[in-house]
Order: structure tokens, then sequence, then C-alpha cells
């Protein structure tokens, strides 16, 4: 019965969606820069479902998924990743993932690293506030979500800002911003 709820209550807001207007992607400091960062994973190709095993947590494994990166430029001191869900009936997109400690002599990233003590620590807060991964939960019956995972290189390792939520983080960090890139993938639960 509650699966049922929970259904029909996704197919009512299937036109609600924060939208893509406050994803990182689209941050003002990226306008003039190039996305030379090309990420890829070796378990979804751009905009292919994500596997179940990366899914949140009771529907799926919640394990992050595998992540390679090339085009990284020059001076690169550290790397800044969030993943975002724009489709979420929310006023801005779902936070899902903010990893500050990724060390800039890395290229990839292997499955379950961004585990809440994973190695990719230090992390910013998700939408609902832990911290680390928390994968792809899209409403029942809201039908497909895009996820975007935004890699960003930057100039100077990454700071969390005067506070651990995105907005904070993006302000601490966007004048070192030296390239980005991202990839999309999709999930849905009818």
């Amino acid at each position: 019965m509650k699966a049922q709820i929970t259904r029909f209550l996704g197919g009512l807001l299937a036109g609600v969606r924060a939208g893509d207007g406050h994803l990182t992607v689209n941050h003002p400091a990226l306008k003039s820069l190039p996305a030379t960062l090309v990420l890829r994973s070796p378990w979804f190709a751009p905009g292919d479902p994500i596997p179940l095993k990366a899914a949140g947590q009771g529907l799926g494994d919640n394990i992050s998924p595998p992540l390679e990166w090339t085009g990284v430029p020059p001076g690169t001191k550290g790397y800044l990743l969030v993943v975002q869900d724009p489709d979420a009936p929310l006023p801005r997109p779902f936070v899902h993932l903010i990893a500050l400690g990724i060390p800039a002599e890395r290229r990839s990233l292997e499955p379950g690293e961004l585990a809440e003590a994973g190695p990719g620590a230090p992390y910013g807060r998700n939408t609902f506030g832990p911290s680390g991964y928390r994968g792809p939960r899209a409403v029942p019956g809201h039908g497909p979500h895009r996820y975007f995972f935004h890699l960003m290189a930057l100039s100077e390792p990454p700071k969390s800002g005067r506070s651990e939520k995105l907005e904070g983080i993006l302000a601490a960090n966007a004048a070192n911003i030296l390239a980005h890139g991202a990839l999309i993938g999709t999930f849905e639960q009818r």
C-alpha cells in the first residue's frame, strides 16, 4: 500500500522538477571556462541508466560508480566532484555528493571509493545532511531523473569555505577552477 501511495504521489509531482539553473555546471564562474575534462564510467555511458548497484541504500547497494577522467590542465592541485539530480521535485537540485579530497595526481576512482569513510573524504553535506556518496533514489512514478557527475580541476587544494553546503563550497573555490567536465547518467523507479 505504501509503495502504491508513493508511486501515486510521484505521478502527481511528475511535472515538478528543480531544473538545471542551479546545477554546478551552470555556475557563473564556469561560463568562460572550457569543459575540457572528459569524465567516464565503466558502469554506464553518457545518458545511459546508472546500474542498480549504484542506487541509494534500500533500493540498491549505494556503491559509488568508478570514474575516470582525462584532459587535466597543468597546475591542477586538487578536484571538486559534485553529483546532483536536477529532476528531483525540490526547489533546487538534490545534492548526492560533494567530494573535496580527491588528490591532484588521481585520474580515476574505484567502485565504492566515495563512501562516507572512503579515501575521497573530506566531503561537503548532501541535501539531507549526511556526507559521502548517496546513490540515486528517484521518486517512484516520477519519471526518469538525470544525475550530473561534475568534476572541477582546481588551481589550489579544495576548500570547504564558511559552510559545508554546496553554495559555500562553490563560493570558496570558484576563483580556482581551471577546467571542468560532466558525465550524466539516468535512473528511474517505476
